[in-house]
């Protein structure tokens, strides 16, 4: 089956259209809908050329802890020869359109839509867009939390059409997770999968854990319990969840419901809060 994966085009709404949308900002979630992401609100990073991006999470109080996901999109030729400028950065990239080549510690790689890259902190890469159109794809970043007597991790390229998804049990494979990473590796303190669920597929029970969430609706529509209210999301809307917000899935269809997902894993809690 040909995955695809929404992407924001930007423009500018009509003055004819309503305002009203379901964009939420709340202390346990946040839902920013794909109608939000328009041209006016790109930002742009140094050292990178022919290059807007939507900026979707940030550390900030009240909002993301843990990470920054940023949605790129880079022009043919564009990208950048230094392209992160925090050496404690780790990150994932991972393609939904076009073509380009991550140079990574000098060997070369061609990546595609589908396309998975994990770079560990202190990393030496270069990213540069080569196809005819523009190279699309999502960029989440966390400051790594290194453990005395565990390795860095290993550099991964690899792409989802490669790796069999996981079925969680019980539910005859209509609720599967691709896994980039082995789950075991204690080495990583970040997962980024792809969650798929078929028409129908539900999660039964409120999740309540201790990870923190970015979910971006790659394809499809679901309606999604978020704390105590049930909102309505499709492809290109992007959900942040605190942690322990309680959180369950229905799966309507007509299609597949699929989203990538970010989670902090595999540390001790901090027992102090930050500047305490």
């Amino acid at each position: 089956m040909t995955d695809s994966y929404h992407f924001p085009t930007g423009g500018h709404p009509p003055q004819q259209q309503l305002l009203t949308d379901r964009a939420v900002f709340t202390e346990a979630y946040a839902v920013i809908p794909k109608g939000t992401m328009r041209d006016i609100v790109t930002s742009y990073l140094p050292f990178w050329s022919d290059t807007r991006l939507w900026i979707l999470s940030r550390p900030l109080s009240g909002f993301a802890e843990t990470f920054s996901q940023y949605l790129m999109e880079v022009a043919p030729g564009g990208g950048s020869d230094r392209p992160e400028t925090d050496p404690a950065a780790e990150a994932v990239l991972f393609v939904v359109g076009g073509e380009a080549t991550v140079t990574i510690d000098g060997n070369a790689h061609e990546v595609t839509s589908g396309s998975y890259v994990y770079l560990p902190p202190a990393t030496d890469w270069t990213f540069r867009a080569t196809g005819s159109g523009a190279c699309r794809f999502h960029w989440i970043r966390k400051a790594y939390e290194a453990v005395e007597g565990l390795a860095r991790p290993d550099v991964i390229v690899t792409n989802e059409r490669d790796i069999e998804p996981v079925a969680m049990p019980g539910t005859d494979g209509k609720w599967a997770t691709t896994r980039f990473v082995e789950s075991s590796d204690m080495r990583h303190d970040m997962h980024v999968t792809i969650v798929t669920f078929e028409p129908g597929a539900v999660i039964p029970f409120a999740e309540t854990h201790v990870m923190e969430h970015g979910l971006y609706v790659l394809e499809g529509k679901a309606v999604y319990r978020l704390n105590q209210d049930w909102v309505e999301v499709e492809a290109g809307d992007y959900m942040w969840l605190r942690a322990f917000c309680p959180q369950a899935c229905y799966a309507g269809g007509p299609g597949r419901f699929r989203y990538l997902l970010y989670k902090d894993v595999h540390r001790h809690m901090p027992l102090r809060l930050a500047g305490g």
